[in-house]
């Protein structure tokens, strides 16, 4: 913090830990033996957004993007360049998926307005994506956000993003999504972890993966998987019979 208790705009020792070089030289090597076991390379996660608004406090950051203020923009500028050199190591190593979360939506809307997310979040995340494309340009891009994020889908497809996360079905419609932009985007999640999965039966959750699979995961394009992590009072039962599911619909 700096002495008139707003946070400091320059931070030596995060850049430091992002930038030095010895950091990555094991990369490549442990990206391979991945790949040479039969896996894909992932890694999670790339965030600009959040870490930004951390320092500062999320009510102080939307107020200053809203006012246009600086303090906003040259933490959202701190943290693109630092994740810029992060995508490009990842990339050079030969990661084949970049997860990049920043969480920008509630439960009914965008924690702002869709305006504002086109002038201060898509073009830092476009910067973030062009660090990992433009040296290896089939890497996938993954992007993570929670909540009612419709309206920024177009936006988000327009920078790159080749895989939408979690695709949360209290707040979105994915068999709707799946028909919009399934012939641009693949999808992950989609089974829900505030309803079906701690709430709901084993019945339930075998319908819910049904009903993703034949809905979203027509022609392809589906990892069918919870929304989130998978808190202490989803029932065993109900994992097991998420697994049994996936492991026997019959495609």
């Amino acid at each position: 913090m700096s002495l008139s208790g707003k946070p400091a705009l320059t931070t030596p020792c995060l850049t430091m830990i992002w930038i030095i070089d010895y950091r990555y030289e094991h990369l490549a090597e442990d990206v391979r033996k991945l790949q040479d076991a039969g896996y894909a390379a992932l890694y999670s996660a790339v965030q600009i957004f959040e870490p930004a608004w951390y320092w500062y406090g999320l009510d102080n950051f939307m107020c200053d993007m809203m006012d246009g203020g600086e303090l906003a923009g040259a933490m959202m500028e701190k943290m693109t360049s630092l994740m810029e050199v992060v995508c490009g190591k990842l990339a050079e190593a030969g990661v084949d998926i970049i997860v990049y979360g920043d969480d920008v939506g509630t439960q009914r809307s965008l924690m702002m307005s869709l305006d504002l997310w086109k002038q201060w979040i898509q073009p830092y995340t476009k910067r973030a994506l062009d660090a990992a494309k433009n040296v290896k340009p089939d890497l996938l891009a993954y992007y993570h956000s929670d909540g009612a994020i419709a309206e920024i889908i177009p936006g988000l497809i327009e920078i790159g993003v080749d895989i939408l996360n979690p695709v949360q079905p209290e707040c979105l419609d994915p068999g709707e999504i799946k028909r919009i932009y399934g012939d641009r985007l693949a999808f992950w999640g989609t089974i829900g972890t505030q309803t079906t999965m701690p709430f709901g039966t084993p019945e339930d959750v075998r319908r819910a993966v049904v009903k993703s699979i034949e809905t979203v995961g027509y022609n392809g394009g589906l990892v069918v998987a919870p929304t989130h992590v998978l808190e202490p009072e989803v029932p065993w039962e109900n994992i097991a019979a998420f697994v049994d599911t996936v492991k026997n619909y019959k495609y």
